[in-house]
């Protein structure tokens, strides 16, 4: 029996997805087959039957929450991975908040089953490296994207206020050292995310 803590979560993870992925899908079908003024139409069609199919999945999803395959929250975690990155426009530190639902959804698996410490540990490390290889996968295009842009330096500059000129090797560092940082609290986060969400329900389970 989950507790209400664990399902009020779980809703708030499982929820957004049909509704999201349909208004995207409807938002891109308009846009590549349609004529411009059909966009939002589109993509408010795709939105409110995402929301009519929302209601019968979410609660079998929620029942079923602790059968519920890994590749499909694997499938999950990319789809928040690539909707947060679009989102924020190809900022990649927004990123870093998906390593908690992440490593709640398995720690909460782990304490439903009563998983010892060496299973624990070994899942901690899986689900860190998992979420830290999707993020480097979005830190590379961020990085790709602000190397492309010849705007990239004086974007930088305005935004930051800063009272010298940003060149190239200044973006190229920001991104080394900025993408590495993010990778390792990525990491911890997940790891720590998954060990706290064990202790904390495995009374409870």
């Amino acid at each position: 029996m989950k507790t209400k803590l664990e399902r009020s979560i779980l809703g708030l993870i499982l929820a957004p997805l049909m509704p999201l992925a349909f208004l995207l899908g409807g938002w891109w079908l308009a846009y590549v087959f349609l004529p411009e003024s059909w966009i939002f139409p589109g993509a408010l069609s795709g939105l409110l039957l995402g929301l009519l199919l929302d209601f019968p999945l979410l609660k079998k999803w929620l029942n079923d929450a602790g059968a519920l395959a890994m590749p499909f929250w694997a499938v999950v975690f990319v789809f928040y991975s690539i909707g947060l990155f679009g989102f924020f426009m190809g900022v990649p530190v927004f990123n870093l908040v998906l390593a908690l639902p992440a490593g709640f959804i398995l720690g909460s698996r782990l304490a439903s089953r009563h998983a010892d410490e060496m299973k624990l540990r070994v899942v901690s490390r899986r689900a860190s490296g998992f979420t830290t290889f999707v993020l480097a996968l979005i830190c590379m295009a961020s990085a790709m994207i602000a190397l492309a842009d010849p705007f990239t330096e004086a974007n930088l500059q305005g935004m930051l206020a800063l009272p010298f000129d940003v060149t190239r090797g200044m973006v190229i560092g920001l991104i080394a050292v900025g993408g590495a940082v993010l990778l390792l609290l990525n990491w911890l986060l997940t790891f720590v995310s998954v060990r706290f969400t064990y202790q904390f329900l495995k009374f409870q389970a």
